[in-house]
């Protein structure tokens, strides 16, 4: 096998690179996972303590991710290998790629529910519903033998298909587009939100802490969603770091990309909690939240219909920027590694991705009763993620590079080789060295059940 690197695509600008890797950040986390985590978890106090360990902690985990990439010019996997060739550091590498290949197996299955409920959301099919119906029909919807896995080939296919164009003229080209569009939608939901009667009261839930309402358990749950909602762990920001130019500022971008993450999920805070409010629904609803509750709302409130379109096209474009940045982890590594040409690795990651997801779209239906140790193929592709591989190759990547790089290769990566004075390295480096592995620890061994918070 040659051990050629082909010609590496780098991202063309320093929009590119924020629409790019926050298109990353940005997805399904934010926007049906954060509001009904914070509903569950007190509102106001819990976004405080979320917002707090992105800043303290998030974005020093994403910067890490930055400096191996661009330091490297590599895929995940190749990444570890040149900056610690002969040692075991591949292995994480390894470990973000799977996580990479589990992630969208699943990912996609509710992506593609997205995509029904804007067709559904179109034709206008929760008008005068109650919560009990619009739960019937998605439960028949997720349990239906072909519909479910016409949405997610689907979706599949429209990753393929911008991944399939490269770094330039694909991922970047199409975030640029998708993401001033994502935030344009949930500005417009949020406007429409609070102007309902009741809505200042789910802006006070939102917005106003009340700390008593706070458990060990929420603190928890706070810097697990940070770690979800930022992409860490999973080798997307390392492969995105690598196509940035050594001329930008990896501290700044850090930064702006985690206060992007940050402002849309509370932004889709805005857009859901008045609603939920002003309609006398719980706020912790659970995941059911975007696909029961709140068409349920749309159903009910005026110009709901044009309202509850446009909240799942932002469902669906915010799931698509994430899941090229995942694909991307997979077809850079069969790319580099493999020594495929780029056309050839996409179809083949996506592929066999989309078969894997097929398993995980039909084990709501026919294949519910394909359990092991109690859990369907959904089941068991979401909890590996997010209780092992995450929160795991996240505490390694930061002991990698808080102990293993050089603290100067690290230094003049961040600092573009003494160009930039970076006045804040050695805060960031002390939190990378000790805080972040501390407090991502913690997450892993409640995630596995080894301590109960």
């Amino acid at each position: 096998m040659s051990n050629t690197i082909p010609k590496r695509d780098h991202f063309s600008s320093k929009f590119g690179v924020i629409a790019a890797v926050a298109g990353s950040a940005v997805g399904l986390g934010n926007i049906w996972r954060f509001p009904y985590v914070a509903g569950e978890n007190g509102g106001g106090a819990f976004l405080l303590i979320y917002l707090a360990f992105i800043a303290l902690i998030g974005v020093s985990v994403m910067l890490s991710e930055f400096v191996i990439g661009r330091s490297a010019q590599r895929n995940a996997l190749g990444s570890f290998k040149k900056l610690a060739p002969g040692t075991p550091w591949f292995l994480v590498g390894s470990m973000g790629i799977v996580a990479a290949f589990v992630i969208l197996s699943f990912y996609s299955t509710v992506a593609g529910w997205t995509m029904e409920y804007v067709v559904s959301s179109l034709l206008n099919r929760f008008q005068e519903k109650d919560p009990s119906q619009v739960n019937q029909m998605f439960e028949q919807f997720i349990a239906h033998s072909w519909r479910p896995v016409f949405w997610q080939i689907l979706f599949m296919f429209l990753t393929g298909w911008i991944v399939w164009a490269g770094v330039k003229k694909g991922i970047e080209r199409y975030t640029k587009l998708l993401m001033p569009l994502l935030l344009f939608i949930i500005i417009i939901l949020g406007i429409r939100s609070v102007t309902l009667p009741g809505a200042m009261e789910g802006l006070h839930f939102l917005f106003y802490p009340d700390f008593s309402q706070l458990t060990g358990n929420s603190i928890l749950q706070a810097l697990g969603q940070a770690f979800f909602s930022l992409s860490v762990g999973m080798g997307a920001l390392i492969t995105y770091g690598s196509y940035i130019r050594k001329s930008e500022n990896l501290g700044t971008s850090a930064f702006q990309i985690s206060f992007a993450d940050a402002i849309i999920a509370i932004l889709a805070g805005v857009a859901i909690f008045p609603a939920v409010f002003a309609f006398g629904i719980e706020p912790g609803s659970g995941p059911g939240l975007v696909f029961v509750t709140l068409p349920n709302i749309f159903g009910q409130m005026p110009g709901g219909y044009f309202f509850g379109i446009l909240f799942f096209i932002l469902l669906t474009v915010a799931a698509l920027t994430s899941s090229i940045s995942v694909l991307e982890v997979v077809v850079a590594y069969m790319s580099e590694e493999l020594n495929l040409s780029r056309h050839k690795a996409t179809l083949l990651a996506t592929g066999a991705i989309t078969l894997l997801g097929l398993l995980c779209t039909i084990s709501w239906g026919m294949g519910k009763e394909w359990t092991l140790m109690e859990m369907t193929v959904f089941d068991m592709m979401d909890s590996l993620s997010a209780n092992i591989l995450l929160p795991l190759g996240g505490l390694l990547i930061v002991i990698f590079t808080g102990w293993t790089l050089k603290s100067q290769v690290v230094k003049q990566e961040i600092s573009n080789n003494g160009a930039l004075k970076a006045p804040l390295f050695q805060i960031y480096y002390f939190i990378v060295k000790f805080i972040a592995p501390l407090a991502i620890a913690i997450v892993f061994l409640d995630n596995i059940g080894l301590l109960n918070v």
